[in-house]
């Protein structure tokens, strides 16, 4: 197991342009099942759970071309239906989140597909309802395989129909994942309640390109065109987003080692509420075209609400505050002046990592699995440094930035996990002047 050996107290300077967007990127390659023809798709970040999706379709039987960094063609021309029934497959899909994103392309084009519980990061119960719920609105009929230890999704012998829907919540994958059914649905497919995140907006842009009709894109009411059964004839290019999460997570490091950055080609529109977000923690940041400016601070101070309570900051679906960024605002939120309460609604043990913050000197206190009080202490204390383990991706970042602005050595363990969601982040740090090695 791999570990970050971190000597912090050290200023970051320089720049550093984010990679491109990892939720994006399983959500395009997954697509690329729906159409035989080529799909070029650039900006592909090239991180442990994308490399796993795309060694999982070569196996299916797509033909993969990587044209260099960041840039790959895919072409699903011919698709071995033996494996996608295989144990091998369902197993391998059980280690990998970003799998349950097949379910809706191999569903609409192959009749059947198996949806064994996804792997991913250890934070709580993932519904996937919303995703089997889906496909039996789209007429799938549904039975639990004992033996592969998943359900088995089949389709009509006409295929799957159109229909309208209501989502019980806005889930990102689960949208996603209806929409690429959808695709080849006979008939018009109404989802209301839809997520409407750029990524899903990014999807619903390649799958128009491939020939696809889609309306409502950007909105919460989509209408998705089915073409019938017939998969698409159609190339395509795509290009994907930065990720909105490496950018709020370098503002972060700035912020916490009281740095000058620029973090370039950030994609401004799509960030959303994120810099507002960074702003009521005090964090100034300019922008400048399409990069962000973070300048030096020595303090930033927490605003509060208009009667001069505790400022509460929250997740909510987009254009909500991604619960992504949670983790890394909460760490930022230790060396504020002032006080706020950090409140994840959507997964129940994602706090649970301030444990290791609270033994590097952090105030913070633990309502529940759900909200978290952290005092700040206006960098007049400094974090000290630490052993600890990453649970999953956001919190290893969070805790990755803890330790770069602690006086001393942190060790951090379990760290494939960073690895999942962040790419070569030790050598671009180390690029701005921080001290980081990784030891295998």
């Amino acid at each position: 197991m791999s570990k970050f050996i971190i000597e912090g107290g050290h200023s970051l300077s320089g720049s550093i342009t984010p990679m491109g967007a990892k939720n994006e990127a399983l959500q395009v390659i997954a697509a690329t099942l729906l159409t035989r023809a080529e799909v070029e798709i650039d900006n592909v970040p090239e991180i442990l759970d994308v490399n796993n999706l795309i060694d999982l379709l070569v196996r299916i039987g797509v033909h993969v071309t990587r044209r260099g960094p960041g840039s790959y063609t895919f072409c699903a021309a011919d698709i071995d239906e033996e494996f996608v029934m295989s144990r091998d497959y369902v197993r391998r899909c059980a280690g990998l989140r970003g799998s349950v994103l097949l379910v809706g392309p191999l569903l609409a084009r192959l009749g059947r597909a198996y949806f064994p519980k996804p792997g991913g990061d250890k934070i709580g119960r993932r519904k996937v309802d919303t995703h089997i719920q889906g496909m039996l609105n789209l007429g799938a009929s549904m039975e639990y395989d004992p033996k592969l230890e998943a359900f088995l999704l089949t389709a009509p012998a006409d295929g799957l129909r159109g229909c309208n829907m209501l989502l019980d919540e806005a889930s990102v994958t689960g949208t996603a994942n209806i929409i690429m059914a959808a695709a080849l649905a006979c008939g018009t497919t109404q989802i209301y309640n839809a997520a409407c995140e750029p990524y899903v907006q990014q999807l619903c842009r390649l799958l128009t390109k491939m020939g696809i009709a889609i309306d409502g894109i950007s909105s919460n009411l989509l209408t998705v065109h089915g073409l019938g059964c017939t998969v698409g004839t159609t190339a395509a290019s795509h290009v994907v987003l930065p990720d909105m999460i490496e950018v709020g997570s370098f503002i972060a490091m700035a912020a916490m080692t009281r740095s000058e950055l620029t973090i370039k080609n950030v994609s401004y529109p799509d960030l959303g509420i994120i810099p507002e977000s960074f702003r009521r923690l005090g964090i100034k940041l300019e922008q400048r075209g399409d990069d962000i400016f973070v300048p030096a601070q020595e303090h930033y101070v927490i605003e509060t609400a208009l009667d001069g309570s505790i400022m509460t900051i929250a997740d909510a679906p987009w254009p909500g505050l991604t619960p992504d960024l949670l983790s890394v605002m909460l760490v930022v939120a230790t060396q504020c002046k002032g006080s706020v309460l950090i409140h994840q609604k959507m997964f129940e043990s994602r706090l649970f990592f301030v444990d290791n913050l609270i033994e590097m000197g952090a105030q913070i206190i633990l309502c529940d699995p759900h909200r978290a009080v952290v005092i700040g202490h206006d960098h007049q204390f400094e974090l000290k440094a630490n052993d600890m383990s990453s649970p999953d991706i956001r919190a290893g970042i969070a805790l990755l930035i803890a330790a770069l602005s602690a006086k001393g050595t942190s060790v951090i363990d379990n760290i494939q996990q960073i690895d999942r969601g962040y790419e070569d982040i030790e050598g671009r740090l180390t690029a701005l002047g921080a001290k980081i090695m990784r030891q295998d």
